[in-house]
């Protein structure tokens, strides 16, 4: 049982930055593979950034320098840093966790938080 709770999207200009929280429930959070996706109108979704639960990233090829994505597993929260923000960033980011240490694996999604990044 895992609920997922985002914040802190907001509407920033080009080049700015933004910070997004993902707070999870219960007590399995390290065992939780953990995500950032995010879904632009009349666009499929697709994934951000990823983190294991042993800490290691991925990122998709237009974030990679710009974005970070960290976890703290005291907290139960994941993050993604958000730096020199485009217009086409534009999108409802969703929180995804994964448990994968059962089979077959769950997977478990936020409400989502609203990025805009003007022109």
């Amino acid at each position: 049982q895992v609920q997922l709770v985002e914040s802190g999207g907001g509407l920033v200009e080009a080049g700015g930055s933004l910070r997004l929280s993902c707070a999870a429930s219960g007590s399995v959070f390290s065992f939780l593979d953990m995500g950032w996706y995010r879904q632009a109108p009349g666009k499929e979704r697709e994934l951000v950034a990823a983190i294991t639960r042993g800490g290691s990233t991925s990122y998709a090829d237009f974030v990679k320098g710009r974005f970070t994505i960290s976890r703290d597993n005291t907290k139960k929260a994941v993050y993604l840093q958000m730096n020199s923000l485009k217009p086409e960033d534009t999108a409802v980011y969703y929180c995804k966790a994964k448990l994968i240490a059962i089979r077959p694996p769950v997977d478990y999604w936020g409400q989502g938080t609203q990025v805009t990044v003007s022109s």
